[in-house]
């Protein structure tokens, strides 16, 4: 009879467990196993890694056994592209995943509780959400009766503690007779080591308390890690929780490495004396029979009326086509339209759509500008739906790549919505649904680089300054380069410290261990039924924001779908500018309808003036653009993805360049790999091209080049695209070509994971590069003033963008009491144009309700400071602010003569009944005589108050003395 491991705690106990789950699961199948539960606190975040491990492990096995069966044992050696696990090769039987959570309540009880069955699971997964969703993010609140009324179906394994071990098994224990009343044949006690001299006597006390309780006990040696290695590591993540040094944790620290994954045989031997509860434990795990493939996703139907979901997607996207060609609809379009309904009906994501255009319609109802992004975003069915504005003919996109039967994949589609209102939308998707339906996926915050630095070198007892002269080597996210040894006696470190390499080595070994739950950007799960089901719920660090505990990749390898609601700063920018044309111009215009092709746009683009534009006002794209010289859309989306970490690292920046100004010939290695890089020159640039070279070139199956494109697309967190370098390079290999061509291709390809762009991305934020780019190049002054008012985002600051505004040509106008509102504005400049009009949101230390009240009160004008004071009933203070901003320009008060008036308030009682005497005569104090401040001083002023100043550039007063005598001569 085989073996059972109940109890396993992984690293997804934060700060406890040493092993992933990962390694858990090849652990177990290499030692024989039977089963293995993964038991963390109040957790069930890290059983789907175990559960995708042994998957993994199970398609190898199977892949072998079909291969000795064709060969057999001395046949041919195995293929070389043939997928390979670390001791994968040696394992002749999958263990079984036994889904689980240790469930410690705030009484101090503490129970593994497996689910027998599907609803077992349901029942466990509400009782934590009930425990999560009443506590703090990061805690959960079980209480007994929260226990006792859970509803059944889950084993539970009571976990005695070293406190009732100590006295005995005659102490009462009340809440173990609840639960062993209300749960008959249900409940367990568990017999596990403390690796001391008391582990008989403890063992024959737990026993006796069985007993007596009517329970069966069951065996576990309750690892915290798969190998004993990971002692030290369990002591520094020790040390990271409690605040300590490791030198101070006392009894907190493991006494050895025991407690650790044991094999079958150990386990017998460990419990020699009791073979009956090694026989419970393996027969409660043949019991519980729950398995996470039982979890079937039921994604909301969307039902209107008596139409079903396919019904209703064919009628929104016909006429939304309709709408989209008001000539005509083309026959391709239409015939295109046709075939991805019917691929969309087959697969049933016709629901999946129609939430995405819900949410979108939503949005456009409200005024909220949005884009859709994604692989199927840019599908004719998303063009029809309102869902994307980018054409599908614009591009080279086939939609099979991204609903594929084949495949059988879930179809990914992202909306970006204007930052500074997207909280709308999810507040609305939590008010349709209800938070028992929807939730945000989790992130993993994993330890990377400097965090690793910095917790394991205090841990581990460095100095400050130690850590501070590791952590600054570090370049790169989530990159240990710089750490190599032979680098420190620039440092002043002695690489040869027992300390020090100590501490290195278990740096490197916390690369990727995780370190909390975070809150996805805006991926939402969405379920017809009740979510706190399927997954635990727990509510997020932000107010009204509830998450589930599985990340976006546990989500994908389950087979549910999640919806991305995202911001986008640039969408709140580009709404501003359509409400201020149509405001000041009566021209209606939004993503879908500015003028294609503009060939001023792209002039303005190739001469690099592009300060403001979307996704190409850095220094580097600045640069780029007179290369490039963009002329049509799909240079736009090259020119989106091309300056990039990824493909500059790659080196494949100058070769595109060449190759498209003709100084350098397009060739292809064979006609296979000429027909995925045609239309980037030879140079691949996308994510999908990789894949594509990968598939083509390199031999990979569809799952690896799956396995490829996940870690082009999760490389913060994992990092593991070199890990496929040696399969590409041979499979390039064994299809002919040459290994210096091989080199470069790996090389490009992993540059992607320095950022790699999806072309699908690209064509996306190509569409916002160019609405922006019209804007700018056609209407420059309201472009500015969105840009103003949509602060922060960005890479320029106010001042460079006014500073670029008046080199355009747009008057810009200082704020003033009594013209300026809160946003900046645009005015009538007296020459039948407009002008720019500062707000006070560039004041700083002014809140918008201050400004909003300032504007309401002023009628039709304040005449001078003291009216301010009576009228708006403003602090002094805040009338100083004004003053120091130079607001009372437009009054004909100079900074200091306003600042002069304000400070004098601020000695004067509270506003009187009357403004004058009774005689009618006006208490005045004689006029000051203050000096006039410099041009310098008034630059200075304006930096000071409001972040730019309209007077002149601050180098501008140090040019003439800047410039030396060879300039003034003529020389160079």
């Amino acid at each position: 009879m085989g073996v059972a491991e109940l109890h396993i705690t992984s690293n997804f106990t934060f700060l406890t467990g040493a092993s992933h789950p990962e390694e858990y699961a090849h652990r177990a199948a290499e030692m024989g196993l039977e089963a293995f539960a993964i038991a963390d606190e109040n957790s069930v975040a890290g059983i789907v890694r175990a559960h995708v491990a042994l998957r993994d492990l199970k398609r190898i096995v199977e892949e072998r056994e079909r291969h000795v069966a064709q060969f057999g044992e001395t046949g041919p050696p195995r293929p070389e592209h043939a997928p390979r696990t670390a001791g994968s090769l040696d394992v002749m039987h999958i263990p079984r995943l036994l889904p689980a959570a240790r469930v410690v309540l705030s009484c101090g009880l503490t129970c593994v509780a497996i689910p027998r069955d599907r609803q077992g699971w349901r029942n466990l997964s509400k009782l934590l959400s009930k425990g999560r969703m009443r506590a703090p993010k990061g805690e959960c609140h079980i209480y007994m009766e929260d226990l006792l009324g859970f509803g059944g179906s889950c084993a539970l394994i009571l976990v005695p503690q070293a406190i009732h071990r100590q006295r005995g098994a005659d102490v009462p224990w009340p809440e173990a007779e609840q639960l062993m009343r209300r749960f008959i044949g249900d409940v367990y006690v568990m017999l596990s080591p403390q690796y001391d001299s008391g582990d008989a006597q403890g063992f024959q006390a737990i026993k006796a308390l069985a007993q007596r309780l009517g329970v069966l006990p069951v065996a576990s040696t309750a690892p915290l890690m798969h190998h004993g290695r990971r002692r030290q590591m369990a002591d520094v993540l020790t040390s990271i929780r409690e605040g300590l040094r490791i030198e101070h944790l006392g009894r907190k620290a493991l006494a050895n490495a025991e407690q650790r994954l044991r094999s079958a045989n150990e386990i017998r031997s460990l419990f020699a004396d009791h073979p009956d509860a090694i026989e419970n434990a393996t027969a409660l795990a043949h019991a519980c029979t729950f398995s996470l493939d039982e979890l079937r996703y039921e994604y909301p139907s969307e039902l209107v009326g008596q139409e079903t979901a396919a019904e209703r997607l064919a009628r929104l996207a016909t006429a939304g086509l309709r709408w989209r060609y008001p000539a005509g609809v083309p026959q391709r379009a239409s015939d295109q339209l046709a075939h991805e309904l019917r691929l969309i009906d087959k697969l049933g994501f016709a629901p999946y759509f129609l939430t995405v255009r819900d949410i979108v319609d939503f949005a456009r109802d409200r005024g909220i500008l949005c884009q859709g992004r994604g692989s199927a975003a840019n599908s004719i069915t998303c063009y029809a739906l309102g869902v994307t504005s980018v054409s599908p003919e614009i591009g080279t996109m086939v939609f099979e790549r991204f609903v594929s039967e084949a495949r059988n994949e879930p179809p990914d589609i992202d909306v970006d919505f204007e930052h500074e209102r997207r909280e709308e939308v999810i507040q609305h998707i939590y008010e349709r649904y209800g938070r028992h339906r929807a939730g945000l996926c989790a992130t993993v915050i994993h330890y990377r680089g400097k965090r690793a630095v910095r917790e394991v070198g205090r841990a581990m007892g460095l100095s400050e300054d130690t850590i501070t002269a590791l952590s600054s080597q570090i370049w790169g996210f989530g990159s240990t380069k710089g750490l190599e040894p032979e680098r420190f006696a620039e440092l002043g470190l002695d690489p040869t410290d027992r300390r020090l390499q100590q501490t290195l080595r278990l740096i490197f070994e916390i690369q990727g261990f995780p370190r909390h739950l975070s809150q996805h950007v805006g991926g939402f799960i969405i379920t017809e039924g009740r979510l706190d089901e399927l997954v635990p719920i727990e509510n997020a660090t932000m107010e009204d924001r509830t998450i589930i505990c599985w990340d976006k990749d546990d989500i994908d390898a389950l087979g549910i779908l999640k919806v991305d609601i995202l911001a986008l700063g640039m969408l709140s920018c580009l709404r501003k500018s359509f409400d201020l044309i149509a405001s000041h111009h009566q021209l209606d215009y939004d993503l879908g309808t500015l003028p294609p092709e503009d060939p001023a746009v792209y002039d303005m683009l190739c001469t690099g003036d592009s300060i403001g534009v979307f996704q190409v006002e850095s220094r580097a794209q600045m640069n780029f653009l007179p290369r490039m010289r963009p002329r049509c859309f799909y240079d736009l989306v090259i020119e989106v993805a091309i300056v990039r970490p990824g493909p500059i690292q790659g080196d494949m920046v100058h070769p595109y360049i060449r190759r498209r100004n003709g100084e350098e010939d397009v060739h292809f290695p064979s006609d296979a790999l000429g027909k995925v890089l045609a239309k980037t020159l030879g140079v691949p640039l996308f994510q999908e091209q990789a894949m594509q070279i990968a598939i083509v070139g390199a031999g990979f199956s569809p799952e690896e080049a799956d396995q490829l494109r996940r870690a082009l697309a999760t490389f913060k967190k994992h990092g593991n695209v070199s890990a496929l370098r040696d399969r590409f390079l041979r499979g390039m290999r064994a299809n002919g070509y040459d290994d210096d061509f091989a080199q470069r291709c790996f090389s490009q390809i992993e540059g992607f994971g320095s950022y790699g762009f999806p072309e699908s991305h690209a064509a996306s934020f190509a569409l916002l590069v160019y609405a922006s780019a019209w804007m700018k190049c056609h209407h420059p002054g309201v472009y500015a003033c969105a840009l103003l008012n949509s602060q922060p985002m960005g890479f320029y600051a106010p001042a460079q963008i006014v500073r670029d505004a008046r080199e355009h040509g747009v008057e810009v106008r200082p704020v003033c009491l009594n013209n300026s509102t809160w946003d900046c504005t645009m005015e009538p400049n007296g020459r039948g144009g407009l002008a720019l009009r500062l707000g006070f949101r560039q004041v700083k230390a002014i809140k918008e309700e201050d400004a909003r009240w300032l504007v309401a009160a002023r009628g039709n004008g304040y005449r001078d400071v003291a009216d301010v004071w009576r009228r708006a009933g403003v602090s002094a203070q805040m009338l100083s602010t004004l003053a120091e901003a130079d607001a009372f320009s437009g009054l004909g008060l100079s900074r200091r003569a306003a600042l002069w008036e304000a400070k004098a308030l601020q000695k004067t009682q509270p506003l009187p009944l009357f403004a004058q005497d009774i005689d009618g005569e006006v208490l005045q104090e004689p006029q000051a005589q203050l000096p006039q401040m410099t041009l310098g001083e008034e630059i200075v002023e304006d930096y000071v108050s409001t972040r730019l100043s309209l007077r002149a550039h601050p180098l501008a007063l140090l040019r003439p003395l800047l410039s030396c005598p060879q300039n003034e001569k003529g020389a160079p």
